[in-house]
C-alpha cells in the first residue's frame, strides 16, 4: 500500500500557513511524507517551517519521523512551477496537494483514505468533497460544483468538478503542470490524469477544507479565458462550444457556495 507525498506551496504565507501545517502533522495516520515547496519568502514563512521541522526532530509529533519533512525556498516561476518542484521532490506512490490555507479535513481523513486504498490496491485517484472556508477559517459551504460519485474525464466538461484538494493521484500516472497556463493549469492537469487513470474511488466524505481567495478566483476572466483554450484542447471545439454554452445559461442561477 503506497505512500502518500503530501505537498504545500507557499509563498508570504505567514499568516496562513500555520493551520496548514497542523491539519497534515496531526492526522492520526502517519504513513506519508510531507514536502513544503516555498518561493523564496519575505515574510516569516520559513521561520515557520523551521519551527515545525525543530518540533518534529524533537519528538513532538509521535510516530513521525524527521525524514518524513522535508522543504525547500527558492525563487520560482510560480505556483505550477513549484507544483512540478513538489512532484520532482515527492518519493510517495501519490501525490496529494495541500497549498498554503487550505486544511486536511480532520485528524482521521488521512486514515479514511488510506482504508480505501486497502479496499482498492490498483486504483489511480482518490476523490472527495471540500468544505469551503475563508481566512479566518469560518464555514463557507461546499463548492457548488459537487464532486460526482463516478468521476470521469468527461465529468470535466462541467468545469473542474473535483476541487484539487480534495483529489490524490498516483505519482506514476501524474504530469508535470503546463506552465503556459498561468492561473489554470491545474484544470489540465486533472484532465490529463484522468486520461490515464484506470480506477477512480470516490471516498464519501470530505478530503480538504479550501480557503477561497485562491490565483484563479483573483483572475477569473483569465482564468475562464485558459479554462476554454484546455476544454478545446481535450475536447474538441463542438464539445467544448456547447458545455460552455450550458454554463453561461446555468451561471446566474448558480450558488456561489452550497450550505451545509
Amino acid at each position: 500500500m503506497g505512500k502518500i507525498s503530501i505537498i504545500t506551496i507557499t509563498y508570504n504565507a505567514e499568516n496562513v500557513l500555520e493551520k496548514t501545517l497542523q491539519s497534515v502533522l496531526n492526522q492520526t495516520d502517519k504513513n506519508f511524507e510531507y514536502i513544503i515547496v516555498d518561493g523564496a519568502s519575505k515574510d516569516k514563512t520559513v521561520e515557520i517551517v523551521r519551527k515545525y521541522e525543530e518540533l518534529i526532530a524533537e519528538v513532538q509529533y509521535d510516530n513521525l519521523k524527521k525524514e518524513q519533512f522535508r522543504w525547500i525556498s527558492e525563487p520560482d516561476a510560480g505556483l505550477y512551477d513549484a507544483m512540478n518542484k513538489g512532484i520532482d521532490l515527492a518519493a510517495g506512490d501519490f501525490l496529494w496537494f495541500m497549498n498554503a490555507g487550505d486544511k486536511i479535513y480532520n485528524t482521521s481523513t488521512l486514515l479514511k483514505v488510506r482504508h480505501a486504498m486497502r479496499q482498492n490496491p490498483k486504483a489511480d485517484i482518490f476523490y472527495g468533497q471540500s468544505l469551503m472556508i475563508d481566512k479566518n477559517d469560518n464555514t463557507l459551504g461546499e463548492r457548488h460544483k459537487i464532486a460526482p460519485k463516478k468521476l470521469k474525464k468527461k465529468s470535466l466538461l462541467n468545469g473542474l468538478v473535483v476541487c484539487h484538494q480534495s483529489i490524490i493521484v498516483r505519482r506514476s500516472i501524474a504530469p508535470y503542470y503546463d506552465l503556459q497556463y498561468q492561473v489554470s493549469a491545474d484544470y489540465d492537469w486533472t484532465n490529463e490524469v484522468l486520461s490515464r487513470s484506470k480506477q477512480n474511488v470516490y471516498i464519501d466524505d470530505y478530503l480538504s477544507r479550501f480557503m477561497v481567495g485562491g490565483l484563479s478566483a483573483i483572475q477569473r476572466r483569465k482564468s475562464w479565458k485558459e479554462r476554454y483554450y484546455i476544454m478545446k484542447k481535450h475536447f474538441g471545439f463542438t464539445q467544448t462550444l456547447w458545455a460552455h454554452l450550458k454554463i453561461t445559461l446555468k451561471y446566474p442561477f448558480t450558488r456561489k457556495y452550497c450550505k451545509r
